[in-house]
């Protein structure tokens, strides 16, 4: 069946790819002789294998199919990301922090990053601290990238998403166990050197079909002119950036106090979040310490900015253009299974969820807004066609042909070749049909599941994934032949992410906070590897149980935020600041940590809606959900700044480090 669906070509190709990869591990297990192998790859990396190694582990699925879907949900303004990327992520990053982060790892003789600010600070704490919060948070920025590898591996193979999770965890897990960080290096170059070539090919292949890139760019900034799902939150099309402000505006409905919200959800949660994060991320602040000098942390400079240059460029761009695809040149061939939401009342709608948050369909009194829909969805009424185009006799494919009321002006309205505009289209049910979608991406990315609640019976949903958005476009617009480069190089950002996440999951509980609670020393591997495990089998339960609206982005953002906030101060603080104590870096880091801890659950709407503790206590989803913005403001733009004071006014109230101290640290 597998074979029938995807073709020997292709099968043979990814178990070729997973051979090498799977030798690539065993080269890595023969080459490690000592924990310093294990753990940064013995301090002797070539800068290119470090350079791919850092922008493969940083670009991951999560921002391919992740933030290029909620690039195709919210547009352009995604590449602000791009520029913090680059700027910080690598200018900053390798320039200013590598080489003083490669010297102090060096002189302390520091294998992770945990144990890096320990040493600076001699605190056995802060890697205990740090260890706890890496093992316990990284598998939710896994989650995030196994959930965009997997959607577009089922899609791909024809298999279900169940399937394609369980196969790959596997993989993942064998050759992060065997070969350490120098087998996931090894692994993280070869993919590296994939996902560039196939992304390159994405973006030539995109503007050629849409007829050049002046040409898409006005076409595009045309089609985003027109009534959107997003209008009411700021959007202002998809080569605009959101309308900007803070607090209520005024609009033709009367006051409208979630008018910026949208520039607050791209600026700080998806800009800010990741963009600054990324400077504390212990799997990449590892990769400093694995070379030999300076000179190579140069040298990796340039090969790492246009790798993150045509990374999230090419994912942010293309994102935004599906749009254009899906609205205009999309043609969908299949069998006709079915059609739902043909009648006159709610209860025969076909109801496609746009959004899905706790309580967003129940009145203050409990009872719903919406008695044909969840009590935690927001659903567009429409007439929906199922159509099989893999000739499987089961439906695959989801689209809006009409919405009916105040949705029709923001829904598609599909068209159906050989059928009058607007007929009905049950008919022609069981026949081969032609339908041109003329969806946006968010609208076109629909896919059924089935939903069991507490005291409720099973029930069938349609909903809207930015997930699947890019994946739909890959099968739609590009050639059959790059299905397989994309497939390839989705499994290649995938596993190079995952590979260093559980990496760093595994030494996080084994050296940072094992070792340190027994006092057994360079005897952790065992340990390592068992963590490893544990983070892949937390990390696939979230990926299974967690798939909905733009929770790739959000997971990630979540992850960042939460690195930069607990660990930025203390990290930057310890490589350039001699006067900073082991009691500021402890207190920055447990109010950095506590302070976005407080705001994803009581705060941030979204997550505290999630999460739902907020209304256990105050039967409010959000405490400041009355105050215009508050509620979508990510907490990096109030606990980082905080953490830093904190850092700043604690250090200087304390004992200074002995001179003896940061002479270990820094030299005479």
């Amino acid at each position: 069946m597998l074979a029938q669906a995807v073709g020997i070509t292709e099968i043979i190709v990814v178990l070729l790819y997973l051979l090498v990869v799977v030798y690539l591990g065993f080269l890595g297990w023969k080459r490690t002789r000592s924990a310093t192998d294990y753990l940064i790859a013995g301090r002797e990396v070539h800068p290119f294998v470090m350079a791919m190694s850092y922008g493969a582990t940083f670009i991951s699925t999560s921002a391919i199919v992740g933030f290029g879907g909620v690039a195709g949900m919210f547009g352009m303004s995604c590449l602000w990301l791009t520029f913090f990327n680059i700027f910080v992520g690598i200018f900053v990053a390798f320039v200013f922090l590598g080489g003083p982060t490669r010297r102090l790892g060096h002189r302390l003789d520091s294998h992770t990053f945990p144990e890096l600010l320990a040493n600076r600070f001699e605190s056995k704490f802060i890697q205990i601290f740090a260890g706890l919060v890496i093992f316990l948070f990284i598998p939710l920025y896994a989650a995030a990238v196994l959930i965009g590898g997997c959607a577009f591996i089922a899609s791909q193979f024809g298999i279900d998403y169940e399937m394609a999770l369980l196969v790959f965890s596997v993989i993942i897990a064998a050759y992060v166990i065997m070969g350490g960080l120098k087998g996931v290096m090894y692994s993280d170059a070869l993919q590296g050197s994939i996902m560039f070539v196939g992304m390159l090919i994405l973006l030539v292949w995109s503007y050629k079909m849409l007829g050049g890139v002046k040409e898409a760019h006005v076409a595009l900034t045309e089609a985003g002119k027109g009534p959107s799902l997003f209008g009411g939150i700021g959007f202002q099309g998809w080569t605009s950036m959101p309308r900007f402000g803070w607090g209520v505006a005024e609009s033709a409905k009367g006051p409208n106090p979630a008018a910026y919200n949208l520039w607050w959800i791209m600026i700080s949660t998806i800009t800010l979040g990741v963009g600054i994060g990324v400077l504390a991320q212990p799997q990449l602040a590892v990769r400093f310490m694995t070379v030999k000098s300076k000179k190579e942390l140069n040298r990796a400079v340039l090969v790492g900015g246009v790798f993150i240059l045509i990374m999230t460029g090419v994912a942010f761009t293309v994102g935004p253009l599906s749009n254009l695809f899906f609205l205009q040149k999309e043609v969908v061939e299949g069998t006709l299974v079915d059609v739902t939401g043909v009648g006159k009342s709610p209860a025969e709608f076909s109801w496609v969820i746009a959004k899905k948050e706790r309580g967003i369909n129940v009145k203050p009194d409990g009872t719903p807004i919406n008695p044909a829909i969840g009590p935690d969805e927001k659903s567009l009424p429409c007439v929906l066609l199922h159509i099989d185009t893999d000739s499987n006799a089961e439906a695959d494919t989801y689209l809006i042909y009409k919405g009916y009321g105040g949705a029709a002006a923001i829904t598609p309205a599909a068209e159906i070749e050989g059928l009058e505009k607007g007929a009905d289209p049950t008919p022609l049910v069981g026949q081969a049909v032609k339908v041109h979608p003329r969806a946006t991406a968010y609208l076109r990315a629909i896919v059924k599941s089935v939903v069991k609640e507490e005291g409720e019976p099973e029930r069938v949903v349609y909903e809207c994934q930015t997930s699947k958005i890019i994946p739909a476009y890959i099968q739609g617009a590009m050639p059959k032949w790059f299905g397989l480069i994309f497939l390839v190089t989705l499994l290649s950002a995938a596993m190079s992410t995952l590979s260093s996440q559980f990496h760093a999951v595994g030494t996080s509980i084994g050296r940072d906070v094992y070792e340190q609670i027994t006092g057994r020393h360079n005897k952790s591997i065992g340990i390592t590897r068992t963590g490893i495990i544990i983070g892949i089998l937390v990390a696939v339960l979230f990926s299974y149980y967690i798939r909905s609206g733009y929770i790739i982005a959000r997971a990630t953002a979540i992850f960042f935020g939460l690195c930069a906030s607990a660990f930025l101060p203390a990290f930057i603080g310890g490589l350039f600041w001699k006067r900073m104590t082991k009691s500021g870096a402890i207190a920055s880091m447990i109010v950095g940590f506590l302070i976005t801890a407080f705001w994803l659950l009581f705060i941030k709407d979204k997550e505290a809606r999630a999460i739902g503790f907020c209304y256990s206590l105050f039967e409010k989803h959000s405490l400041l959900l009355d105050k215009p913005n508050w509620s979508v403001v990510d907490p990096i733009c109030v606990a980082l700044p905080i953490s830093i004071i904190v850092a700043v006014v604690v250090s200087l109230m304390t004992k200074p480090p002995s001179e003896a101290h940061l002479n270990k640290c820094f030299g005479k």
